[in-house]
């Protein structure tokens, strides 16, 4: 197994970008719980298979961009394989709750397994973990920490981030 990694800026701080055998592995922001450390991403490397990503996300950040269509190398179990599928079809802009996802995996009781996957998910931003929300509508925990979440989905609903403070 062979990784590199790339850190990028973006209007969320900069996210470091790590690819395992040549494709997108990992998405770390700065501060995000669970990251492990630098030493683990491998060498640095500004090309390799980083472009197009660096590029729909550039995409993405300049509301240019509302889906991404990049190959992933998502390493987990099946049922975390099939949440992060789940995620990817949350449409840009809207919130799914953790049951509606249970519901749409085929298990309404597996709400709590389905937040435990999602904090899981190796790919914030591109596998929309952040689109899940609380049943009630709560903004519930994110790897990045609830004010980027906030501010991610302020972003997709076309709200400017001065009238969110």
């Amino acid at each position: 197994m062979h990784t590199t990694h790339t850190v990028i800026d973006s209007p969320y701080g900069p996210l470091t970008l790590v690819a395992t055998d040549g494709v997108l592995s990992h998405l770390y922001m700065e501060g995000q719980r669970h990251r492990p450390p630098q030493e683990t991403f491998g060498e640095r490397d500004e090309d390799g298979p980083f472009p197009e990503v660096v590029r729909q996300l550039e995409a993405y950040f300049a509301s240019e961009l509302t889906a991404f269509k990049l190959d992933l190398n998502l390493r987990g179990t099946p049922f975390q394989q099939r949440v992060w599928h789940q995620l990817q079809q949350i449409p840009y802009g809207e919130t799914r709750s953790y049951g509606e996802l249970a519901e749409a995996l085929g298990n309404p009781n597996a709400s709590r397994a389905v937040g435990l996957a999602n904090g899981k998910n190796p790919v914030g931003i591109i596998v929309p973990c952040h689109r899940v929300i609380g049943a009630n509508g709560s903004l519930t925990g994110y790897g990045g920490g609830l004010d980027r979440k906030q501010r991610l989905l302020a972003f997709e609903r076309g709200e400017r981030e001065d009238a969110l403070f």
